[in-house]
């Protein structure tokens, strides 16, 4: 109910709200009480059925781009931590976008980037139910491009076979030049093009991590959540007890693998490796570094002009370099991967087409 107050000698101000209907209390002034009662009593009667008349209607700039409708969604809405991450994760990728722009066909096309990128069927879904979510609210807005949500009106399992993909396999490797334009770029060369080198507090951080993927296959997120009692520089193994199989695994390190985080191990202290994670296991706390983490990565990757390379493709690299570079067998380098599926690995098998050829007659 409004609150009244007599100002004055000829004039009643009001004070209206109404939570989750308008954005801020109203103040009205009326110089008759009665007339000031009755016009209150009519406006409250419709913010109580959701109705606000257009002349205390909040003015909105329009929303025209992706990014946008993005950051005025995280700022206005209060959805789950999952879905802050994966939209944060939006903003480099989707920046630029008209809202014009997303149609049906776009959203088919953002889709098959999605499989191409490796992500499993569950990881789409949760990327496109994020973004949905968001074009629902910005469809409810005034003042947007938008015409309609694509992403409402995708056929049923569009994970695997809307774009005409199926089981689709990223193969992306480090090609000729790549590898060291990477290192320049953490060693703060500055990039083709630019001004300035990028600013990255923990550079050396940084080399280790590249190191560790292309030289052990690790994943991400065994890399950064490292700690000291893990690593045996005397028996050059990494210890891992928990993988994203939910297998204990021993990783062997090579000669630079080694060198490179004796190295580190004797300028930096403490028990965690890597300033990136807090120590915390929990599931948001996980997805929270590696959120930030490969948004560094992409502008690292963008610097070095290879922005289609993803982190998590040196661990391809890493396990096609074991099969090219090596005369371990299968069993060994999935010990070493903690690939769990033969089939998996066996996407390699061609690489050592040629070794075969000389074990020939």
């Amino acid at each position: 109910m409004a609150s009244k107050r007599q100002r004055g000698t000829g004039s009643w101000e009001y004070i209206v709200k109404k939570k989750g209907v308008l954005p801020k209390p109203l103040s009205l002034t009326f110089h008759d009480e009665v007339e000031g009662d009755t016009y209150v009593a009519h406006l409250e009667k419709l913010l109580a059925k959701g109705i606000v008349p257009d002349e205390f209607k909040e003015k909105t700039k329009p929303v025209t781009t992706l990014s946008m409708a993005i950051a005025e969604y995280l700022d206005a809405v209060h959805v789950t931590d999952e879905d802050i991450q994966i939209l944060n994760s939006f903003h480099m990728v989707l920046k630029g976008i008209d809202l014009s722009r997303v149609k049906y066909a776009w959203a088919e096309e953002w889709i098959k980037e999605l499989q191409v990128s490796g992500l499993s069927p569950s990881s789409i879904r949760k990327r496109v139910g994020a973004l949905a979510r968001c074009l629902d609210w910005v469809l409810r807005r005034e003042n947007t491009m938008l015409d309609s949500n694509p992403l409402r009106v995708l056929p049923k399992r569009y994970s695997t076979t809307a774009t005409g993909l199926k089981d689709v396999e990223r193969d992306r490797r480090l090609q000729e030049g790549e590898e060291s334009r990477i290192l320049a770029i953490i060693s703060k060369e500055k990039p083709e093009g630019r001004e300035r080198a990028l600013a990255l507090p923990h550079a050396d951080a940084l080399r280790l991590m590249i190191v560790l993927a292309l030289e052990t296959a690790m994943r991400m997120r065994e890399i950064y959540t490292l700690t000291r009692d893990q690593v045996d520089i005397r028996q050059r193994t990494i210890f891992l007890d928990l993988t994203k199989n939910g297998s204990k695994r021993q990783v062997p390190m090579s000669s630079v693998a080694l060198a490179t985080l004796k190295d580190y191990l004797t300028v930096h202290e403490g028990d965690q490796i890597f300033p990136f994670w807090d120590g915390k296991m929990t599931a948001g706390a996980l997805k929270a570094t590696t959120t930030k983490v490969s948004q560094q990565w992409a502008r690292i990757f963008s610097a070095a002009g290879c922005a289609d390379l993803r982190f998590h493709d040196l661990r391809h690299e890493a396990v096609s370099r074991l099969f090219e570079r090596t005369t371990l067998g299968e069993l060994e380098i999935a010990k070493i991967s903690g690939h769990s599926s033969m089939k998996m690995l066996m996407r390699y098998a061609n690489l050592r087409g040629s070794n075969l050829a000389e074990r020939l007659w």
